[in-house]
């Protein structure tokens, strides 16, 4: 299903900020030195099954429910 990726990055990055957006910045900040560049990916973006599952992971590290 196309677009998820950005789906979960949108998650990630609104609960993290709550509206806050240094806060986001720097979630978005975190994803890239993680490995996933959240500019990088569209809602037609195809998903890819690794970076789902570092998402997945990340998402657990930062205290975030996907």
């Amino acid at each position: 299903m196309p677009g998820q990726i950005k789906r979960m990055i949108d998650t990630i990055i609104t609960q993290r900020s709550n509206g806050n957006t240094t806060i986001a910045l720097t979630t978005k900040t975190k994803l890239l030195l993680k490995g996933i560049n959240p500019d990088k990916f569209t809602l037609a973006s195809e998903d890819d099954p690794s970076v789902v599952a570092k998402l997945r992971v990340i998402a657990t590290e930062l205290g975030v429910h996907l």
